[in-house]
């Protein structure tokens, strides 16, 4: 019996031993996450670690807010409101930190913007639109950009057309469905939704402005540097995101993510699949081109947004960000 007690005090005393030798599990670090409208394709590798666990594999608790707007999802990243904004328009964080405000630009996520200028049937081209209601996202927001440049080579110029503004893609194509526009410029999957019902598609923005890279992950510069493991592991997960959407055997899955959280069809989704594969628009280098930051720095001063280019990295996350030509 006094063995036995023996025995039972060791077995006692070594698992106590071997609870005490664990070390604690670390609590998952919460980020405040912002982007812009609601769910659509230029946030699928966003969604993509989200729902396939990549930010959970690197300890972080991704907590993803919506904002109506690019302008006011860069001021909650200056002001600290969010730690860091997943598919932000580039030109935005640009005129801001320009002036000053506490953010930087992390990295590129889509190269070139993925967008389609649609209009009301009765409208068959590009030319169509004088006199017109277009919805772009505001009176500076990129998309302004991008439609500008489209009408230019068919001799509309600013004042040809009256402007609207709608921060959101989902926003300005209920507008387009409402008939309070004659056209709007659209994300996947919204434009292949309303070529569905008969709108009729003007163009790509792909086709007029190629060198324009669209969107890009920042971060409040504060934040950022007291978190420098944080975030590191967060641009992790969201690669992870990214390569998971370019494998092709994932095609089913990863049409299904969207599916569900955007509530589109199957098939306007498919579609947006395959455009945004088809066109590498997902950047997969984690770097910045130069050449396509020069392209978007020069066009913001030729609008007098900018008074000159000078040294670009002025605009990238220290530590963080890399440049490539």
């Amino acid at each position: 019996m006094q063995t036995m007690k023996k025995f039972g005090c060791a077995a006692l005393g070594l698992a106590v031993a071997m609870l005490m030798s664990v070390a604690p599990v670390r609590a998952a670090d919460t980020v405040t996450i912002g982007t812009v409208g609601s769910p659509s394709a230029n946030l699928w590798p966003l969604f993509i670690a989200i729902e396939k666990g990549f930010f959970t594999a690197e300890n972080i608790k991704a907590d993803l807010i919506y904002i109506p707007a690019s302008a006011p999802a860069i001021q909650q990243v200056a002001a600290g409101s969010l730690d860091i904004s997943f598919s932000t328009g580039l030109v935005d964080p640009i005129r801001a930190a320009e002036q000053g405000a506490a953010l930087a630009i992390a990295r590129f996520e889509i190269q070139a913007p993925p967008y389609a200028l649609n209009a009301k049937s009765s409208i068959k081209s590009l030319k169509d639109l004088k006199g017109k209601v277009i919805s772009v996202g505001g009176p500076k927001d990129i998309t302004r950009l991008y439609v500008d440049r489209m009408l230019a080579p068919h001799g509309l110029k600013t004042g040809d057309v009256d402007y609207v503004f709608a921060g959101a893609t989902t926003a300005r194509a209920q507008a387009l469905l409402s008939g309070a526009v004659d056209a709007a410029i659209l994300l996947p999957p919204s434009n292949f939704q309303l070529e569905s019902q008969g709108f009729n598609n003007l163009g790509l923005t792909i086709e007029y402005a190629p060198e324009l890279a669209f969107s890009g992950t920042m971060a409040n510069k504060a934040w950022a540097a007291r978190n420098p493991d944080v975030i590191r592991r967060v641009l992790v997960a969201h690669a992870k995101g990214t390569e998971f959407f370019y494998d092709e055997s994932n095609r089913a899955e990863v049409i299904q993510i969207l599916v569900r959280l955007s509530g589109q069809k199957v098939d306007d989704v498919e579609k947006a699949y395959d455009f945004f594969r088809k066109n590498n628009f997902f950047d997969r280098t984690g770097k910045i081109s130069r050449v396509k930051l020069n392209a978007l720095i020069d066009a913001l001063v030729g609008l007098g947004d900018l008074p000159a280019r000078g040294n670009v990295e002025r605009f990238l996350l220290p530590g963080v960000a890399q440049l490539s030509d």
